[in-house]
């Protein structure tokens, strides 16, 4: 787009094709081997990589030394503003981040966190006033692909967060759905509660956000509810995943027995 107006692309590759990952592969080919010729530990995707040193005085020398090579024979540029010399943990790459554990595991970076949140966030939103089981079918893909690309996390309780966070925003569907006092209390009610409680739930005057973390609400719609819905649990996927990569590993054991 250039002021407004389509225009036919003269130059470039398109975002996200699987071209820009090949040629970015051919092109580095020569940065891997220099890293290899000097010793370092890296890892590299496309042109996203991570170097590995000591000391903060070694990361910055290093960081200097290549993206000259990177400038001189290369003719590459370093973005300076995704570029850093800071702690693993403080870090991401390709969505993953660690734990500053000496042995560090992996988990979910913070980002990559909220920018599903933030992509819920407009769902939920979009939600509001629809068939809830139906919408929860829809959110299936979303959630299986997200933790199917985390499947290599070690750090659970992102997980578990999550989860109850997505199941407090469909909770809070539900109260506004019901919106009048009484069929909050009559609803409450066919899911399990005695009529005292439900009414005074019903007319406690907070606000959709406050009751779907309530107690109430938690006992109305608890988890099996949920699952029976058929919504994805990211913790129970990512045990099953792990499950899954365990019971391979010990076939191909026995297999090469």
């Amino acid at each position: 787009m250039e002021g407004g107006l389509v225009t036919q692309r003269a130059e470039g590759t398109p975002q996200g094709g699987p071209l820009s990952s090949l040629l970015s592969n051919i092109l580095l080919d020569d940065l891997d081997k220099e890293l290899e010729k000097r010793g370092h530990a890296f890892c590299r995707y496309a042109d996203d990589c991570n170097l590995y040193v000591r000391s903060k005085r070694a990361g910055e020398r290093v960081m200097t030394s290549i993206t000259r090579f990177l400038h001189e024979r290369l003719k590459l540029r370093v973005n300076p503003e995704k570029s850093a010399v800071d702690r693993p943990w403080n870090r991401k790459f390709l969505g993953y981040s660690m734990t500053p554990n000496r042995q560090p595991r992996l988990k979910a970076a913070p980002r990559s966190v909220e920018r599903l949140k933030s992509k819920l966030r407009t769902l939920f939103r979009q939600g509001r006033g629809r068939n809830i089981p139906a919408f929860i079918r829809e959110l299936a893909p979303v959630l299986r692909g997200w933790v199917n690309y985390f499947c290599l996390a070690e750090v659970k309780g992102i997980m578990e967060e999550l989860d109850g966070w997505i199941r407090r925003k469909l909770r809070g569907l539900y109260w506004r759905q019901w919106k009048r006092s009484y069929t909050r209390a009559k609803n409450l009610m066919k899911r399990g509660l005695d009529e005292a409680r439900a009414w005074q739930s019903a007319t406690n005057g907070r606000g959709p956000w406050w009751n779907a973390g309530a107690s109430h609400m938690n006992q109305a719609f608890p988890k099996k509810f949920f699952d029976s819905l058929g919504l994805v649990s990211l913790l129970d996927q990512l045990h099953r995943l792990h499950n899954l990569s365990r019971t391979a590993v010990y076939g191909t054991v026995r297999t090469v027995v």
